[in-house]
């Protein structure tokens, strides 16, 4: 499950967010019924070009995130108009493949045309200086938006995307440690599940694109394992956003503290922790991987009970 926010969202973002849907929309045609003035909702334009050299109808589900009958029913459209051809996968039968059409390829060209001149007469009006700035905050608006589209679930230790998850951090930091990295200083599933322990992947449009682990080092202290982000999902926030669902895990299973340890050459993960509250700390285990440790505390620690007074 998703970790419960720490507050709800203010009326006001959501006001604003709205607002923005509402205008770009508009702005850019995606109302119009002849998108760009072609003779096509934007779906089915849309649709055209993510065809681009071919892909299955499966493939195109998950990318664009649409029912399967409507997606069907926009290919079969596209279809017979001589935009695209549907056809069997030659070695799997359950899969429908879509192809454009040499027609399908001129309109995507003419798509692509239209959809330039839009988008420069957009920022026609603006200087040099306010088209970087614009820039700039659509990449922040994307980076932002990707990573709130992102969920990151308690799965089971034993989960096979737990697993995955665990195999694509090795291989990653294998290449990185100039010592590689032995597999089996992965933590255990057992470790990691139930009351003791946790295990947490992130998911985009479906996909596992990070993980991290939490388990118990002694009474009352966890140890966070092995966070990891795909290179494609990195510089959104997800590591830290593992890092407080780790932490509030941690809290839950009653660890007044949590620490962990990372490798001399992972200076950005080192970063990290110490801009998330972590101290640096003396070495609290023999680990082989480790250059540094950490530690944090996931509640306040207890005040020091008052000096008992005379005559008490």
């Amino acid at each position: 499950m998703e970790p419960a926010p720490t507050a709800p969202v203010p009326a006001e973002h959501v006001a604003a967010l709205r607002r923005f849907n509402r205008y770009f929309t508009r702005r850019i045609g995606a109302l119009d019924d002849h998108y760009l003035g072609q003779d096509r909702p934007l779906g089915e334009a849309r649709l055209l070009f993510e065809v681009a050299d071919g892909a299955s109808l499966r493939e195109l589900r998950s990318r664009l995130g649409l029912d399967a009958g409507y997606l069907s029913r926009m290919a079969k459209t596209l279809e017979s108009q001589g935009l695209v051809r549907i056809s069997v996968h030659p070695r799997d039968s359950r899969l429908r493949m879509v192809a454009l059409t040499p027609a399908g390829r001129t309109e995507i060209k003419e798509q692509n045309r239209r959809a330039d001149a839009l988008a420069a007469g957009l920022l026609s009006g603006l200087t040099d200086d306010q088209r970087a700035d614009l820039t700039d905050a659509l990449a922040t608006t994307r980076r932002l938006l990707r990573l709130a589209a992102i969920t990151v679930d308690l799965v089971d230790g034993h989960a096979p995307d737990a697993r995955a998850c665990l195999d694509a951090y090795a291989d990653d930091i294998d290449a990185r440690f100039p010592e590689g990295f032995d597999k089996a200083d992965l933590v255990s599933p057992e470790e990691v599940s139930g009351d003791t322990g946790a295990f947490f992947v992130a998911y985009e449009e479906g996909r596992p694109v990070g993980c991290g682990a939490l388990r118990r080092l002694e009474p009352g202290i966890g140890e966070i394992r092995h966070v990891w982000v795909h290179p494609d999902a990195r510089r959104l926030g997800l590591a830290r956003r593992l890092l407080t669902a780790l932490e509030q895990a941690a809290s839950e299973r009653d660890f007044d503290v949590v620490r962990l340890d990372t490798h001399a050459v992972l200076t950005e993960a080192q970063a990290m922790y110490r801009a998330c509250g972590y101290a640096e700390i003396p070495a609290y285990a023999e680990h082989r991987y480790a250059g540094h440790w950490f530690e944090k505390r996931t509640r306040p620690a207890p005040d020091p009970s008052p000096t008992a007074g005379p005559g008490s």
